[in-house]
């Protein structure tokens, strides 16, 4: 054979193993994204570019919540590789979110993580998301309440309220995120949690659960004792 030749059959006998050890399920986190790499550079050899983008952005969760522009700026992400990762982290946000319509966030608690962690994960300004629950817990609607700065996004409780009631929700979960990493709630943020909490509970209405997003990590205003 000729030397590309040569080259050619060794990486197709190399994803045809990764694709054999995908059906066994003993992938590493690397190889999953060797593999979905190679379908859309087919005629590359893309493991140092796996193994690079996790090193780059700290895992797959970093990598496939990362801007488009920021994908790109990687050399070896052209706009086409770019679209398919950021399609790959919608489709698993419209799956965990028919989860979360379909039945109550209870029973399904990690797919309530996961939208929570797609949804924030790799932001670079902060967001303040509210998700409106119907009687039997289930998603009505994820609204983006606000946008802010690196820092602050700003929170309006009365208009939390106005729309809780307006959707008739019986029960309300915030979710925002802290752009710099491993930063658990503020002094602010806990503030704010009770000041809903008490706004909320005067219609009846339960604050399920604030959570909270940095660096990868959901942070649980519940789990943490701000909530009681």
């Amino acid at each position: 054979m000729k030397p590309d030749e040569t080259d050619l059959s060794f990486h197709a006998g190399h994803r045809g193993r990764l694709r054999q050890k995908f059906l066994d399920g003993h992938l590493a986190d690397y190889e999953l994204l060797e593999l979905l790499l190679s379908y859309v550079i087919p005629r590359r050899d893309v493991r140092p570019l796996a193994r690079g983008l996790v090193k780059q952005f700290g895992g797959i969760y970093q990598i496939i919540s990362a801007p488009i522009d920021d994908l790109m700026k990687y050399r070896g992400v052209g706009q086409n590789t770019a679209i398919f990762l950021k399609a790959i982290a919608q489709l698993m946000i419209i799956g965990c979110k028919f989860q979360l319509t379909s039945g109550p966030i209870f029973h399904d608690d990690q797919a309530l993580r996961n939208y929570c962690v797609l949804q924030l994960i790799g932001k670079t300004d902060e967001e303040f998301h509210v998700l409106y629950l119907d009687k039997n817990l289930r998603l009505l609607m994820d609204e983006l309440h606000s946008t802010g700065s690196i820092d602050w996004s700003p929170v309006f409780p009365r208009k939390i309220l106005k729309n809780a009631l307006d959707l008739n929700a019986r029960s309300v979960v915030l979710l925002h995120n802290h752009p710099t990493p491993h930063t658990t709630f503020s002094q602010q943020d806990a503030e704010i949690t009770k000041t809903i909490q008490n706004i909320l509970n005067q219609c009846e209405i339960e604050l399920y659960d604030h959570f909270l997003v940095s660096g990868g990590i959901l942070y649980s205003a519940r789990n943490m004792f701000i909530l009681k």
